[in-house]
Parts: C-alpha cells; structure tokens; sequence
C-alpha cells in the first residue's frame, strides 16, 4: 500500500481554510435581525470580529472539518501497520484509489508531482459539502419568533463552507497559483510561452508567417480562457452547493407540520452532489494540468 504522508494534507488543508480566513471579510454580511421573508444569503453571516478580521460561520465550518482531517490523517498514520485495519484502512483505500484514478488519467509522471495536491482538494471539498448536510447546520442560532409563533434563524452559528463564494474562489486561486509552477516546471518559461502562442504543425514560407500571425490571437483567447478557469471553477461548485442548500431551506418550509419528513429525499441527493461536485473540481484542475503538462511525442520539456 502506498504511504501517505499527513504532513500534505495538513498543509493543504491549511492553506484552504486560510484562504477562508482571509476572503470571507470581503463579502461578509455584518449580523443583523430581520422580520423580512426568510431566505438564505448568498453571503456568510459574520460572527465575531477578531480586531479587524470577521468571522463567518462558514469559516467556522472550514476550519471543523480541516482540522477533523488533520486530526483523522494524523491518527491514520501515526502506527502504520503492514496489513491496515481500521482508520489506516480507510484512509489507504481512499488515497490510494484516488492515485490509481489520476494516474490513467493523467498519466504516472505528472501524478507524482501533483497527487498531492488534486487528493487534498477532493478530500477537503468532500467532506465540507457532506459536513453542511449535517443536521444543525443551518438551524442553529440566532433569530425571532414570528408573529405565527415559529422561530426563524436570522444568524445560523454554522454555513456550508463552500456555500461561501471566498472560500470556493480560495481553492481556484491556489490552484491558478500551482498551475502556474507546474506548467514553468513542465515546459520551462520558454515553453510555456510557446505551448500558448507558438504555431502548430508544420508549415514553410508565408504560409509560416500567416500561421504564427492566426495562433499568436488564437493564443491571446487562450489567455483570456486561462484567467477565466478560476471564476468558472469556484462559481461552479459555489452554485451547485448553494442551489442544494436552497432546495433543502425551501421543502423544509414547504409543509411546516412536514418539515421533518419533505427533506430527507433531497438529503440524499444532495449526498450524491457533494460527492460528483468534489469529483468535478478535482478532475477539471487534473485536465488543466495535462493539457499545459504534456508534449507532443517526440517533444522534452524544456527545462
């Protein structure tokens, strides 16, 4: 079984629930009670400020479940034995499924480099998404009764940690950032610059000069695609957990004397979600790493 070292994951995890800490100010939502029809917002509810950082209850949630996968990774591997059993057991199977998948999908050699990081990623938003289904989540904390008697929650104490949009834009940027070092790794400055807007193919005379005119624009639109990959990457898993939190807010409300019974289908589903929107971010990260990473045959890096 492959050893798996915590200190990575701890890193990573690390990094995430940071960039948390330090985006969520930019869109928090100060606390505040309201009598107006209740909704979920689309920004993170601040809890307490820290001099000048706010504290949301979605940073809270980053922070539970990051330091939950130290603390299992740590007792994972703290007496590792040849033949696993228990945590060690779960936590080999699931790392080493996850290097088996990426490695057919991207190959050995860029799998090596990078595992690391794309297994952090897919833990870590598996296990937010999961963790807001957990009952509380949401309907812990402070609020009014309205004038039928019902209590509604103005500040829930807890948020899905991806239903925030500066924690999903966090995980984009870091990946932007990596993506970055690992297409300089892979091709070198140089190359880099010409996997972009350097021409494909063979051609001679002015066809030559014609063809690196037409790649140097269809490179600038590949620049514009580039920058465009983090804000489709955090939107995307953003809308996707917010959505399951909306449907889930609204059945609960559809039939009060029900509200127990109408969610549990969408529980499920939203179960379901969580997992492919964790396995969606993971594989278009793995993608747009081959694709800057790989060469044509016969081609080296250029290092």
């Amino acid at each position: 079984m492959r050893r798996f070292s915590p200190l990575l994951l701890i890193l990573i995890a690390a990094v995430l629930a940071g960039g948390g800490f330090a985006t969520a100010a930019l869109g928090a939502e100060p606390a505040r009670v309201t009598t107006e029809e209740h909704h979920l917002s689309l920004k993170p509810i601040v809890l307490f400020e820290i001099g000048k950082l706010a504290v949301t209850n979605s940073m809270v949630v980053s922070w539970i479940v990051a330091a939950g996968i130290i603390v299992c990774a740590q007792l994972a591997t703290r007496k590792i034995t040849p033949v696993p059993k228990g945590l060690q057991n779960f936590w080999e199977w699931l790392v080493e499924s996850l290097h088996n998948f990426l490695e057919s999908i991207i190959g050995r050699d860029l799998v090596r480099r990078t595992f690391w990081f794309f297994a952090t990623i897919f833990i870590f938003i598996l296990f937010v998404n999961w963790f807001g289904l957990i009952p509380g989540v949401g309907t812990i904390g402070w609020g009014h009764y309205e004038s039928t008697g019902a209590f509604r929650i103005d500040r829930p104490l807890l948020r899905g940690g991806n239903a925030d949009l500066n924690m999903t834009a966090a995980m984009a940027m870091i990946f932007f950032a990596c993506w970055i070092i690992w297409a300089i790794q892979a091709n070198g400055v140089g190359g880099f610059l010409m996997h972009i807007f350097g021409p494909k193919g063979e051609s001679k005379g002015l066809m030559k000069i014609a063809m690196v005119g037409v790649f140097f624009a269809v490179g600038l639109l590949e620049v514009v695609s580039i920058l465009f990959r983090p804000i489709s990457l955090s939107f995307r898993l953003f809308g996707n957990v917010y959505a399951g939190e909306t449907i889930l807010e609204s059945m609960s409300h559809m039939v009060p004397a029900l509200a127990w019974l109408i969610p549990i289908p969408f529980y499920f589903m939203e179960l379901l979600v969580g997992l492919v929107q964790a396995m969606v971010f993971m594989l278009l990260t793995a993608v747009f790493t081959l694709l800057i990473a790989q060469h044509e045959p016969g081609h080296e890096a250029h290092h």
